[in-house]
């Protein structure tokens, strides 16, 4: 790293501080600072979609991947395309209605306007937990970047990248996010398909060497292993229908079309641009030294292969996609305390100044408190699974009951989403403590899906169903 690379992050870090003055001065109360007033456009809406799922941990996690498993690390983005496309055609344009008729602001506002009070404290309970695990997969990719590129210590590492993130993230809100992510965004494609791609073409001086110098494995799609990439692709696809930014991205939106075509066009820019991490992992394979950690192996190449200016610019794309997720996430778990525990429970007549000066001071909890956590993970790809099976598994049938099912009780929704997030927990305490037994090797999704099954629909049909509040006020 020369001082030209070093310039070249100093006036990133530059433009997020004056974005986030400038949207700090916007913002005027808590529907402002969580879904940004409701007038959110097609295209920035697409931005705010592609980076809260395609940030730093996934561009780092899918180079992880495809330097350890080659062409199979492509099921990761691809289910994610078919949670896009799924959710858009069949959700989006269904909760921007209810969400303006009803003003919702979070996922547990639909769960309880549907189902009932304690619905929605486990919903908040298990998006809370989830989204703290995403955040800490952004801080431990950032950290990583951080420490490659300087040589300070994980530690001081994480500090830095935790200060910067919740700082832009809890002062400026959802306007700070959506201006930074469409400038975070345009970085990403940039960087990755149109100067990063052509480089290690170069650097490879025949790109026939992935064929002859590679693994033969690592050009057959199951090599990640089947029962691996179909537990991620439904953990995926569900987290989708069940994850709270993919509601507050629809509230957000100025119409159901918005929120639908913003959602469809932000599919196919993850598309885009995994293909060109995945050639990027395949390639640090043959350029990077031998013996490279896999996390680390997308970082390496840049600072080996890439020239002066250039090197900061590839750090800035990857930092930028790790901020445009991490803040998302900040603020989805910001919401869960501000809106669904402390106005919703203990104060429910506070102020708009009251509460939004709460939501900058809970939006720097939850990122202090990611940032605990991602310091004791060990990999990136891994923290974002647990994430997406503890978002979807319990939360996913109750969901499709809000809008497909006025059979659904109450009572079903609470059991099957609590027996649901305790068997999951279970289940990763289980990996931990006994990693030879037999039952613990089945992913944990399986079982949260079938607690949650077993329980959801027995439950519907012997219960007698409370006035369904949220279909009464659509008839």
């Amino acid at each position: 790293m020369e001082l030209i690379d070093y310039t070249v992050l100093g006036l990133y870090f530059c433009a997020l501080l004056a974005i986030t003055w400038f949207a700090n001065r916007k913002q005027k109360d808590t529907e402002d600072y969580y879904v940004g007033g409701r007038g959110v456009g097609t295209l920035p809406l697409a931005a705010m979609w592609m980076s809260s799922w395609v940030g730093g941990a996934s561009i780092m996690g899918a180079a992880e991947k495809s330097y350890e498993v080659g062409i199979s690390a492509l099921s990761y983005p691809l289910s994610m395309f078919c949670g896009f496309v799924f959710f858009a055609l069949i959700f989006a344009g269904r909760i921007k209605k209810l969400g303006d008729k009803h003003r919702h602001i979070t996922f547990p506002d639909l769960i309880e306007e549907r189902y009932d009070t304690k619905s929605r404290l486990v919903s908040t309970a298990t998006t809370t937990l989830a989204f703290i695990g995403y955040i800490a997969s952004q801080l431990l990719g950032a950290a990583h970047i951080i420490t490659s590129i300087t040589g300070m210590s994980l530690g001081l590492a994480f500090i830095i990248a935790t200060t910067i993130t919740v700082g832009y993230t809890s002062l400026g809100g959802f306007f700070a996010v959506q201006k930074t992510d469409s400038f975070q965004t345009l970085l990403v494609i940039f960087g990755t398909t149109l100067v990063a791609v052509p480089l290690t073409w170069y650097a490879l001086g025949d790109t026939s060497r992935l064929i002859t110098e590679l693994p033969a494995d690592y050009f057959q799609f199951g090599t990640w292993g089947w029962g691996a990439i179909l537990a991620m692709f439904i953990s995926m696809v569900l987290t989708f229908f069940t994850s709270m930014d993919s509601y507050t991205r629809c509230y957000a939106a100025q119409s159901p079309k918005s929120a639908r075509n913003g959602t469809l066009v932000a599919a196919f820019i993850v598309l885009f641009i995994s293909g060109s991490i995945c050639f990027l992992g395949m390639g640090a394979k043959l350029i990077v030294p031998a013996g490279t950690n896999g996390t680390s192996s997308l970082i390496q190449l840049i600072i080996q292969v890439f020239p002066v200016g250039v090197k900061g610019l590839m750090l800035v794309v990857i930092l930028s996609a790790i901020m445009s997720t991490a803040d998302s996430c900040i603020l989805c778990a910001s919401a869960n305390l501000t809106r669904d525990i402390y106005q919703r429970f203990i104060n429910p007549g506070v102020s708009q100044a009251r509460l939004l000066k709460l939501s900058i001071a809970s939006s720097i909890l939850v990122g202090t408190i990611g940032a605990l956590v991602g310091w004791y993970a060990t990999s990136i790809m891994d923290l974002l699974i647990m994430a997406f099976t503890f978002n979807s598994a319990g939360l996913f049938l109750p969901t499709l009951g809000v809008f497909f099912w006025k059979r659904a009780t109450p009572a079903a929704a609470f059991w099957s989403m609590t027996f649901s997030l305790i068997t999951v927990t279970i289940w990763y305490l289980g990996q931990a403590m006994l990693p030879e037994s037999a039952m613990f090797a089945i992913d944990p999704v399986w079982p949260g899906l079938a607690a949650s099954l077993l329980l959801f629909v027995p439950i519907s049909l012997c219960t007698s169903p409370a006035t369904p509040r949220l279909w009464q006020k659509e008839a």
